[in-house]
């Protein structure tokens, strides 16, 4: 997605309930409470499901991603996601 690209322009590309699967290593960037920041929260293909679709600065789709072996719920961009 080029800068000018606005993704909101079309549909989201998962919807909610949809298995998915991250694309690389997720770190606390300082938003999730109860964790230090640069601590993992998420591993290069741990699997998870869409709970919810949100957006960012209205350019992008922000999916809310349980992932189930550690419970967390992190906010992903549809690069970091793969369907599974």
């Amino acid at each position: 997605m080029l800068y000018n690209d606005v993704e909101l322009d079309s549909p989201p590309m998962f919807e909610i309930g949809t298995k998915v699967r991250i694309k690389k290593l997720i770190r606390n960037d300082g938003t999730f409470p109860g964790k230090e920041i640069g601590e993992t929260l998420a591993k290069k293909g741990e699997v998870g499901y869409v709970v919810n679709i949100g957006t960012f600065l209205q350019r992008s789709y922000i999916y809310s991603v349980h992932f189930l072996y550690t419970g967390h719920i992190i906010g992903c961009r549809q690069k970091e996601l793969e369907i599974v």
